[in-house]
């Protein structure tokens, strides 16, 4: 089985206002911060969400964050 990479830093995005996006919670997907449907099979699920502007920000790439999707910090504690 191939090893994923790991992220430990997050992923700057620009969002648009009012649109859905899904976030990859299993760290699978070759589309990051994306989900792409690499965790078929396995309990994870990516997580929707809607911009509430458009904008750019931080997303969790370590998929330690307190506060998905949005990156907290936490992958400077890995």
């Amino acid at each position: 089985m191939k090893e994923q990479p790991s992220y430990k830093t997050p992923f700057e995005v620009s969002l648009e206002a009012g649109k859905s996006y899904y976030w990859c919670a299993c760290g699978k997907s070759a589309n990051q911060p994306f989900c792409d449907s690499s965790h078929k099979g396995s309990s994870f699920v990516p997580l929707k969400f809607t911009a509430k502007a458009t904008e750019s920000v931080k997303l969790c790439g370590c998929k330690k964050t307190a506060n998905p999707p949005y990156c907290d910090g936490s992958h400077k504690k890995l």
